[in-house]
């Protein structure tokens, strides 16, 4: 290449501050590919268009600086906020050339809702400010709730919507099967009940010894004083938590409290492993999968360390590493920032932290194989099933873009459609669609819903041809590509309706569609009589009963909340008085038909539009 860096590029690069402050590399799209940060903006930009840099510079790199067509910066005040606005820009670009988390989405975090007189535990993907105490980020939602499972024997917390009173006549059935404390029916008071919360935290958190020593004492005194239900009670929940402990490996001192972080790297496949140590046990061990970590092990260790802390609900003491990164000191300060203590970055080179770094470097390797080994299976069996329903189905090619259609009613009300689009056998969430069907009333009629549906999605499609074709702001992807197969959730009637929508829009020809019945697993294809039956183990039908199944299950959800909002909406009307202004004012006041059950008269009444009278009513009726 003559011209590097081009002659606009190298504009940018004279004019550059010499302040810190973040820069974003983008290609000639205007897309950023590259986000960095650096103390000194010019000294450090410059560096990537050396004279000798497409010689001596790694493929990465290379790739990087020849496809930059521009450059942008911002410029800050100090390192923390450059390393802050870094951390920022990538997880909102994820450039492709930026180490970052495989998964683009949200972990799952426990979550302890201590604002609450009586705490919850449940499971979010999201962070707020609200007084809660959050405990992660997990990788598996399925492990959070395994974890959950095995704490609730423990420490039997609230799961229900009860206003807690501890006046109740009765308690519910967790209560009997002892998976709750029924503060409900005064079993345990506020105070009692904040405690078990505090021991659930602070069991999250390996402080488990001290727990332990106190519920064996309480148990003993409730004993002695012929308590015998409560001593009972004290006992399961000390089993509970010691069968817990039996898992947790000790491998330090007792006051330890470290993460230790190592990975694993094969070809284009990187797996970081951390290993998390609170009170010198193993409480727990986590893997994330990277991608773009093609760069030094060094680099990598510290980016992931940059979007992981970023997230992470609790930060340690010490972090200990298998290589120096090079930005440990600005790390450390920033960590030391979200944690309020000091926080140290170790690269151990003997003893246990030593072992305990070489342990985890060995199961990032073991995770990394094992997930390769996954991979490869996942991809022949798509590879497979692709093929299968191609050579059954007369194709040109395998259906790499398949959309699936179903239609969900109860007696012909909240009438739903859905579709669901798996691209190479893999779901696309991402393009999953919701009909509500507007054109049927009265007797259910899935031939009709089916025809809208169908109609409103190719409808879009040739819109978007449209769009395009007149050069403006191309619309969603998800309606200007066609399917390579259409799949209709029915038999020979709804296949009629879908060949009907597509002779209107003139795509008979473009794209495939088949009708899957249920009972037989039958594959119906236009202008045969004979449907078609593939073997029970083929991979084909496998896939076809995947997609089927979730358009299901992604229409029945959809029409089960209609519904169940359609029911309380005519409850609340069914009220005198009470029509859409007041049931819009009531539900805003309360947010649900239960709470406004529960509300006093007193509370009713000062609803706006509602007053004495009606408030009484309501009561009455509901």
């Amino acid at each position: 290449m003559t011209d590097f860096p081009p002659a606009h590029v190298q504009h940018i690069l004279d004019n550059l501050p010499t302040r810190s402050g973040v820069y974003l590399m983008k290609d000639a799209r205007g897309q950023v590919i590259y986000v960095g940060k650096a103390v000194n903006l010019r000294s450090r930009v410059r560096t990537y268009f050396q004279p000798g840099t497409l010689r001596t510079a790694d493929e990465k790199t290379r790739q990087l600086v020849t496809s930059v067509d521009d450059i942008e910066f911002i410029v800050v005040e100090s390192e923390i906020e450059a390393l802050l606005a870094e951390i920022n820009l990538i997880k909102a670009h994820r450039p492709r050339y930026n180490v970052r988390l495989k998964d683009d989405k949200r972990y799952p975090y426990v979550k302890v809702h201590w604002a609450d007189p009586f705490p919850k535990v449940t499971v979010t993907r999201r962070m707020r400010q609200d007084g809660s105490r959050y405990f992660g980020p997990y990788t598996s939602v399925k492990d959070v709730y395994q974890t959950l499972d095995a704490l609730r024997k423990a420490f039997p917390y609230l799961t229900c919507d009860r206003e807690i009173t501890g006046e109740d006549e009765r308690a519910c059935l967790y209560y009997d099967i002892k998976l709750c404390y029924a503060p409900c029916i005064g079993v345990v008071d506020q105070n009692e009940y904040r405690a078990m919360i505090q021991d659930l935290m602070d069991f999250l958190r390996g402080k488990s010894d001290h727990i332990i020593d106190r519920i064996r004492v309480q148990m003993e005194e409730a004993s002695e004083n012929l308590q015998y239900e409560k001593a009972a009670r004290l006992r399961d929940q000390m089993q509970a938590m010691e069968r817990i402990i039996q898992r947790q490996r000790v491998v330090s001192g007792s006051d330890a409290n470290q993460d230790v972080i190592a990975f694993a790297r094969e070809n284009d496949d990187a797996v970081v492993q951390i290993f998390f140590i609170r009170n010198g046990k193993i409480i727990g061990r986590e893997h994330y999968v990277l991608e773009g970590a093609d760069s030094e092990p060094e680099e990598v260790v510290s980016d992931f360390m940059k979007q992981f802390y970023d997230r992470a609900a609790e930060i340690p003491r010490e972090v200990l590493l298998p290589h120096q990164v090079e930005e440990a000191e600005i790390i450390e300060r920033w960590l030391h920032s979200k944690r309020g203590q000091k926080v140290t970055i170790r690269v151990p080179q003997r003893g246990r932290k030593r072992d305990l770094v070489k342990m985890a470097t060995d199961n990032a390797v073991e995770t990394l194989h094992l997930l390769r080994a996954q991979w490869e299976a996942d991809t022949q069996k798509q590879e497979r099933a692709l093929n299968d329903l191609r050579e059954a189905l007369d194709l040109p090619a395998p259906p790499a873009r398949m959309e699936c259609f179903d239609i969900s009613n109860t007696q012909g009300t909240a009438i739903s459609a859905s579709r669901v689009v798996f691209v190479h056998g893999v779901p696309r969430k991402a393009e999953y669609r919701r009909f509500n069907i507007r054109t049927v009333t009265g007797s259910p009629d899935d031939y009709a819903s089916m025809r809208e549906a169908l109609d409103r999605r190719f409808k879009r499609w040739m819109d978007a041809q449209e769009v395009n074709a007149l050069g403006q702001k191309k619309v969603d992807e998800t309606w200007a590509l066609l399917p390579d197969l259409l799949v209709i959730d029915g038999g020979k009637g709804q296949l009629a309706v879908a060949v009907e929508v597509l002779e209107k829009y003139g795509l008979t020809d473009r794209v495939p569609v088949i009708g899957l019945a249920k009972q037989q697993e039958e594959i119906f294809l236009p202008g045969r009589a004979n449907s078609i039956l593939l073997p029970r183990r083929s991979q084909g039908l496998y896939l076809l009963q995947r997609i089927r199944d979730e358009a299901h299950r992604f229409a029945i959800t959809h029409h089960r909340q209609r519904r169940v909002k359609r029911g309380m909406v005519s409850q609340i009307e069914s009220v005198p008085g009470i029509g859409p202004a007041r049931r819009k004012a009531l539900l805003k006041q309360f947010g649900s038909l239960a709470a406004i059950r529960r509300a006093s008269v007193e509370e009713l009444a000062a609803v706006p539009g509602i007053g004495q009278e009606l408030a009484e009513t309501i009561k009455a009726e509901l």
